[in-house]
């Protein structure tokens, strides 16, 4: 399977998380970690439910996946995410050294990867991370502007 089909197929499961959390009242942010071909963990917002502000989707994907594979090292390691990282997030991906990030839409007002910064690639870390934006934007914007439309 080419590597865009690829990405489209785990950024759907990704969305799928995204749709549990608007379910539960959460913000629809749905990750999916990916190694090998194969789906190690899958995660969506809980901070409302767990009352804890560190439990975006992709920090608990994370910390799934490095049960899963026995290490806080994740090389090799694919997270697939709805919404571009924060930078709490982005700064997890550089500590667990993920090599590739794939995410759906921006986040203009948070985003630690490219709207507000850069953390990914940033030369002075000890790690960089190969991103790829914008994989099925339309329906991981949607997803978002749906659940705030609906809380207005």
């Amino acid at each position: 399977m080419p590597e865009d089909e690829t990405d489209i197929l785990f950024m759907r499961l990704a969305l799928k998380e995204a749709a549990l959390a608007f379910l539960a009242g959460e913000v629809p942010v749905g990750a999916v970690a990916v190694k090998d071909g194969e789906v190690i963990s899958c995660s969506h917002n809980l901070r409302e439910a767990s009352k804890d502000p560190s439990a975006h989707a992709e920090i608990l994907a994370i910390r799934d996946a490095t049960k899963m594979s026995d290490s806080w090292r994740l090389a090799g390691l694919t997270l697939y995410v709805t919404k571009e990282p924060c930078i709490m997030c982005a700064g997890a991906l550089v500590n667990s050294r993920i090599s590739r990030l794939v995410y759906g839409c921006k986040d203009d007002k948070a985003g630690g990867v490219d709207s507000l910064y850069t953390i990914l690639n940033d030369r002075r870390l000890n790690h960089q991370v190969e991103v790829v934006s914008g994989v099925l934007e339309d329906e991981c914007a949607g997803i978002l502007r749906k659940f705030f439309r609906e809380r207005r």
